[in-house]
């Protein structure tokens, strides 16, 4: 037998240290994060390899999974308690030590194993750890495996047959390094940037890059689990303009920041101007269009209308499919859908055969940055960018809104607008011509100006993003329509960042 969780435990007691608390709201809908010692103590992690153990053998998979950690001061301990739980549960583990999220699931290939479990909080807050799931490489969990597993930790529900095993695989990056970098260098000379933050990534950056031919200037690799400089997210502007003076500094061809578990890549072009993750999405789709003949994209609801309205991308017989925000949702989409590849405007980049494995690989997606300009080797980034017709689009920006009510704030949200667009009422002073609701709500205006609201999967928060085709003017017109339906719910509070 093994104790119920509890859902709040004081530190510092005999019960902490001695009963599973896990706070049901850490399940989020394709990953599991927590605030550790706030909402999850280290046996409340064991309850969850008990239960990751258990959901295995329920859904008829081989008890055999990768597990790797992030660097956090408290990460290797929280995953060792996920082994722990996962071999009372009959697992054999593989532990690759130290590793980026995308170096995980490239062990679920490299090593034959149908299982993984990364421990990380990617670009959260120090104080944050979690662990991102997957049973059926190349894909991770959605809801339905999230919601599962929730119910078997916080029900106790373990099946502890035992018998499990434990194997270290000693100097585990090389191979995925090798597996990268095993092919012609780049013909372009290239100088490039590469910013990680101080996050996991910067133990493996430079390496990766050099061995492709490009001369590599280190941004911030050391690593440092109190992130002194700036949170390792590419979507952070902070971030990005830190990038921006290294790239204007050395004279760089292009800036790439990685986020903290390195599965993302962010870019600063030879100005150091930052490209949002969805128009250097575009940019690659009309690269890859030209290498692979009338490719599917997917993109997730966050990213610019570009995919649809660009003439090149319609010239090429390019398909693109609007789908939901999220890793996992985009990764299994692109599965499905056979995809070239899958682009989120947050950096998380999907790569399908024969370019990647259809995972996502923050260094797979530089790689696919540096090919688009060794393939055009008389333009810069910048070049490329100012190729595609010009939109005024925001960054990703997130009201706080507390877990346990944000998905109802959203619904409200959802009905306001669809009653809006019902009774014929305009938005910024213009007809609603087209409404989205595969995520949360992407509301398009008869000039083409669209804004998007949707609940954050990862943080107490919800997601704002704009665009327009047209000016500025409109941009920002939009935006304070938008945030005035919002703005119904006194719920929603302050912005991370705003226009």
């Amino acid at each position: 037998m093994f104790p119920t969780p509890q859902p709040l435990l004081v530190p510092n007691t005999y019960a902490f240290e001695s009963a599973p608390m896990v706070k049901a709201t850490g399940f989020r809908e394709y990953d599991a994060r927590w605030l550790f010692g706030k909402e999850i103590n280290l046996m409340g992690i064991q309850a969850l390899g008990m239960g990751l153990g258990t959901l295995l053998a329920e859904r008829g998979v081989r008890r055999e999974i990768v597990v790797g950690h992030d660097y956090r001061s408290y990460s290797a301990s929280i995953k060792l308690a996920l082994v722990t739980g996962l071999m009372a549960a009959g697992c054999k583990v593989h532990d690759i030590g130290l590793a980026i999220t995308p170096m995980a699931y490239f062990a679920q290939f490299d090593l034959d194993v149908p299982a993984v479990a990364m421990v990380t909080a990617s670009h959260n807050e120090n104080g944050w750890t979690g662990v991102k799931m997957g049973l059926n490489r190349p894909l991770t969990f959605g809801p339905d495996e999230m919601s599962r597993l929730k119910d078997l930790v916080l029900k106790a529900e373990f099946d502890l047959c035992g018998g499990g095993s434990y194997r270290f695989v000693e100097n585990f990056p090389a191979r995925y390094v090798a597996d990268l970098t095993t092919r012609a260098p780049l013909k372009k000379k290239l100088k490039v940037v590469a910013a990680c933050g101080n996050g996991t990534a910067g133990a493996f950056a430079e390496d990766v890059l050099s061995r492709l031919g490009a001369e590599v200037i280190p941004l911030d690799t050391a690593l440092d689990y109190t992130f002194p400089r700036y949170n390792p997210n590419p979507e952070d502007m902070k971030m990005l303009h830190a990038i921006r003076d290294e790239v204007l500094r050395t004279g760089a061809d292009v800036g790439l920041g990685f986020d903290g578990d390195g599965d993302r890549c962010g870019v600063i072009d030879d100005t150091g101007e930052e490209i949002f993750a969805d128009k250097v999405g575009v940019m690659l789709a009309r690269d890859l269009a030209r290498v692979h003949p009338k490719p599917t994209f997917v993109v997730d609801v966050k990213s610019t209308g570009l995919y649809h309205s660009d003439p090149e991308l319609e010239a090429l017989g390019v398909t693109t499919d609007y789908w939901k925000t999220g890793h996992s949702y985009i990764k299994a989409r692109v599965n499905q859908l056979g995809a070239l590849a899958g682009f989120e405007k947050s950096g998380h980049y999907f790569f399908n055969t024969p370019i990647g494995r259809g995972y996502d690989d923050g260094f797979v997606s530089a790689i696919a940055i540096l090919d688009m300009l060794d393939r055009n080797p008389d333009r810069k980034m910048s070049d490329l960018k100012h190729a595609l017709p010009k939109t005024w689009s925001s960054p990703t920006m997130s009201p706080h809104c507390d877990d346990e009510i944000k998905y109802g704030v959203c619904d409200k949200v959802i009905a306001r607008l669809l009653a809006m667009k019902e009774k014929g009422e305009t938005l910024a002073g213009h007809g609603i011509v087209e409404v989205n609701t595969v995520n949360g709500i992407r509301v398009t205006t008869d000039d083409g100006t669209w804004g998007l609201i949707r609940v954050s999967s990862n943080k107490p928060e919800l997601v704002v993003v704009i665009e327009s085709p047209v000016s500025e003017a409109r941009y920002r017109d939009m935006f304070h329509a938008m945030d005035a339906v919002l703005r119904e719910n006194p719920e929603v509070g302050a912005y991370n960042q705003t226009i």
